[in-house]
């Protein structure tokens, strides 16, 4: 029983540092210019044949599949909580609610004083839902997450199938197009800020854009969480999978999910990624994609993770997996005050083919810094203050 628990920790560590990792070069776009820009290389400004190319490979490998994974990984990691909680003889829902609660207001707080991107809220909201299901059978609760994945991604393709067959009135995307441009023009002279000023602009013009981004996403990720439960309880990433069941996961997630992104590729990347039609692909069509090839991932990683796991590079992935939270806010700490007015004020001048680099510079400092502190300290900072506010008292830091 130990020893299946080290594993499962071991394997959940190992993929949520990739995870980690891979929504650093997503989010990069969103750091370096406005939030069009994560949508299409094509805003703010025309983008060379090189930006095209980042995009694509980002699109391909990055996109989606990184958030899907970091998804599941909640949806199992908010699972296990609960058992181990609950075989102390402690109420686990009543921590894991107390828990949410907290998250959510980190994930304001993150928002608020650094990035309009931030997810941590989406999940609290999303986590308080998966929890009230979580007593489910596996079956029921792997059913619930498909059709609630299936109608949620559906009816949006549905929604937007004007903008992407081209029917749309040329008014209505001319109006369609000055929304956007208006909204990105704002986001970038709010970008350009100072500190304080930034914080008074976001209480003054979108106070509530967490809950809003909330009702956007939930419907993708409550069934990832979801998912992400049933895979952690028939011992998906405890190694009790049989290896041909993760041979035939791995095969057919990675070659149907490549190849319906490749096959919008093919449609979008011609087209030059168009601007009104890109969000609508990446939010609903994209979708299956996303997940099937998050499943590929998942499985493969679970395959090599008995050599990878000890490796040089395994470890540092699973200490940057252990301070996952602290990397992901630590990262949107770092990249914020690269780019924005308040710090070397590098937004909007770098372009989409340049932004790798700062991705390479973003990882290596995850990768450097978790193992050195972990030798000293128990957890990440901001690990540890999660924990001692669930629990209402500090808990042991030093090692």
């Amino acid at each position: 029983m130990a020893q299946a628990a080290s594993a499962r920790i071991a394997s959940l560590d190992l993929i949520r540092g990739i995870a980690v990792l891979g929504i650093l070069a997503v989010n990069i776009a969103g750091f370096a210019g406005p939030s069009a820009s994560t949508d299409t290389p094509w805003l703010p400004h025309p983008a060379t044949p090189a930006d095209e190319t980042e995009f694509a490979l980002i699109f391909l490998l990055f996109e989606g599949k990184m958030r899907a994974l970091f998804s599941m990984l909640f949806g199992a990691s908010m699972s296990l909580f609960v058992e181990r909680a609950d075989a102390a003889r402690r109420d686990g829902e009543r921590l894991q609610l107390r828990r949410l609660g907290w998250l959510g207001l980190f994930g304001y707080l993150h928002y608020l004083l650094f990035w309009w991107g931030d997810i941590l809220f989406v999940y609290a909201v999303s986590g308080f839902v998966a929890l009230a299901l979580r007593r489910l059978p596996n079956r029921a609760l792997l059913v619930l997450a498909l059709i609630i994945f299936t109608l949620w991604h559906g009816w949006g393709m549905v929604d937007s199938r004007a903008d992407f067959t081209g029917t749309l009135s040329p008014a209505a995307q001319h109006q369609a197009m000055q929304a956007t441009l208006s909204h990105m023009q704002a986001e970038m002279a709010q970008a350009r800020l100072g500190y304080t000023a930034q914080i008074a602009d976001k209480l003054a013009t979108a106070p509530d854009w967490p809950a809003v981004m909330t009702v956007y996403t939930i419907g993708e990720t409550l069934p990832l969480m979801l998912l992400g439960m049933v895979l952690l309880r028939t011992g998906f990433f405890a190694g009790d999978w049989p290896r041909r069941r993760l041979l035939a996961m791995a095969a057919i997630g990675l070659t149907l999910g490549t190849a319906l992104t490749l096959a919008m590729l093919d449609w979008t990347w011609p087209r030059y990624f168009p601007k009104l039609v890109m969000p609508d692909i990446l939010a609903y069509w994209a979708a299956p994609a996303h997940l099937l090839m998050a499943l590929g991932y998942a499985a493969t990683l679970m395959l090599a993770a008995p050599r990878l796991i000890e490796s040089w590079l395994g470890r540092r992935l699973r200490v940057a997996g252990r301070m996952a939270f602290s990397n992901y806010l630590g990262t949107t700490m770092v990249m914020t005050a690269i780019f924005y007015g308040w710090g070397l004020g590098l937004y909007d001048h770098i372009r989409p083919a340049s932004q790798p680099w700062f991705v390479l510079g973003g990882w290596a400092i995850m990768l450097g810094w978790s193992p050195l502190w972990l030798v000293r300290f128990r957890q990440g900072p901001l690990e540890w203050a999660w924990r001692s506010l669930t629990e209402w008292r500090v808990m042991p830091m030093r090692r």
